[in-house]
């Protein structure tokens, strides 16, 4: 039996083919559900401050994570992971290579949005130490959207 290649985390720009084919995946499912969403477009990804992550096993692409820097806090966007390649722990390496990402840059907080529904992902950032919180940044108290929080010090 051939074992599986192990996932490798690699820095990449969202016009990356991998990439942007599992963003495309990513937003036409939030576009599914939700009627209101912050996903960022591939040419708001590719800003300076923001990271994009791909998780790929061999040339296989298997997931995306971001993380954005702002004035005293991260925000994690984009965290997805392909259907194929769900509880493979894609999404948790993902979220740890944005944590150490973030400590290095020594932000504090780490926050995201999240919508309801979107059950594994809820499960993944609580098991992260991850809270429930309010609206932060930009963005305005809505029944699409669930924020939660890390204090990273």
């Amino acid at each position: 039996m051939t074992e599986a290649p192990a996932i490798t985390l690699r820095r990449v720009s969202p016009r990356e083919p991998g990439a942007e084919a599992l963003l495309n995946e990513s937003q036409a499912l939030m576009r599914a559900m939700f009627e209101q969403n912050h996903f960022l477009s591939h040419d708001a990804l590719a800003a300076p401050h923001i990271h994009l992550y791909l998780a790929e096993a061999g040339s296989q692409p298997l997931g995306t994570g971001a993380l954005a820097i702002f004035e005293g806090y991260g925000e994690i966007k984009s965290l997805y992971t392909s259907e194929a390649a769900r509880g493979r722990g894609v999404a948790a390496a993902l979220l740890a290579r944005l944590e150490e990402v973030a400590r290095a840059a020594s932000l504090p907080w780490l926050r995201l949005e999240t919508g309801p529904g979107l059950d594994s992902a809820q499960r993944l950032y609580r098991r992260f130490g991850y809270t429930l919180c309010g609206p932060y940044g930009a963005y305005k108290e809505s029944p699409s959207s669930i924020f939660y929080e890390k204090a990273l010090t």
